[in-house]
């Protein structure tokens, strides 16, 4: 166990620093009729450069909240058996190939792998051909107040994936499973939160949760070194700390995970100083649904042996 971090017992009792904003249902309400009162104008395009034997590989692209068209790779097989797949990509752009979803393909699953807008260098009618800008995206948006928070708008879109795929005649909708690492962990357990009807979710060290809890660490890394660049940059006094961490608390993980209706299992590396553990459990430990812990005592924010093998046989059980 890292020597910052807590002792096992308190890891499991912890319940989150970061405020919860007491309009926190009701944003989140909002913000899910705001986004069904926008048309997804859905394009699914052959994926002409990546020919299957089995299944179709497909260009899916969705219109979400503030009229940004939002790209996703999509494998859908000749002989579907029903359940489907949601896959998110870490912070950064680590898009996974095409070569990564085939697994979930050959199982005669529909797999969907989400471009988190202004990340991937895709081009798409937002952006100029092979485009990106990564900048500091967990504060973009802070000072205009919780609507302009990209995340916000993230997070929705992942229920508009959820939705676009669970439409599908070859999907079984009542038969879907959310997975990623770090930010795609984040937002396989948001996917679970704005779409309770998603049966089963493996996250792997998800990012995005109680930050005022990473913030306190002083690990000044990033991801969580943006909250520090932010104060540095606009608030060097802190005069507005209250302000700034409660209107983070609408886009933390651990808010959301009440909503979760799905099965869930979280990977934890307990040396991890990107993803702190207690970030991590603050949102494992207000999952009301069954659920699960993989620990791994040595390992810290990079890979963790056996889990994506793992997951997937999970997901193959389980759906």
């Amino acid at each position: 166990m890292l020597s910052f971090e807590m002792s096992a017992e308190e890891l499991i009792a912890y319940q989150g620093t970061n405020p919860r904003p007491d309009d926190f249902d009701q944003f989140w309400d909002k913000a899910l009729a705001e986004l069904d009162g926008t048309d997804p104008e859905t394009v699914f395009e052959a994926a002409t450069d990546f020919p299957l034997p089995f299944a179709r590989a497909e260009h899916l692209y969705f219109t979400g909240t503030g009229g940004y068209r939002v790209h996703a790779k999509v494998i859908r097989p000749e002989n579907p058996t029903g359940p489907a797949v949601l896959m998110f990509h870490g912070y950064g752009g680590e898009q996974p190939k095409w070569i990564d979803l085939i697994p979930y393909a050959a199982h005669g699953f529909t797999i969907a792998a989400l471009d988190v807008r202004e990340q991937v260098a895709f081009r798409t009618p937002s952006q100029q051909p092979n485009s990106f800008s990564l900048r500091n995206h967990l504060v973009e948006g802070l000072d205009g107040g919780p609507d302009s928070l990209l995340y916000k708008h993230v997070f929705l879109d992942t229920r508009r994936l959820a939705d676009i795929i669970r439409g599908l005649p070859e999907v079984d909708a009542s038969r879907v499973a959310t997975t990623g690492w770090s930010q795609g962990g984040g937002l396989s357990l948001v996917a679970a939160a704005l779409t309770p009807e998603i049966k089963y979710t493996a996250s792997v060290f998800p990012f995005l949760t109680d930050y005022r809890r990473a913030w306190d660490l002083n690990l000044d890394t990033n991801p969580y070194g943006e909250i520090t660049t932010w104060f540095r940059k606009r608030d060097p006094r802190h005069l507005r700390e209250d302000e700034v961490f409660t209107t983070l608390g609408y886009i933390d993980v651990q808010h959301l995970a009440p909503r979760i209706q799905a099965e869930v299992t979280l990977y934890v590396g307990l040396e991890d100083e990107t993803c702190p553990p207690s970030t991590q459990y603050a949102a494992y430990n207000k999952l009301t649904s069954p659920k699960e812990l993989r620990l791994y005592p040595d390992f810290g924010h990079d890979d963790l042996p056996g889990a994506m093998d793992e997951i997937y046989q999970q997901i193959g059980a389980k759906l």
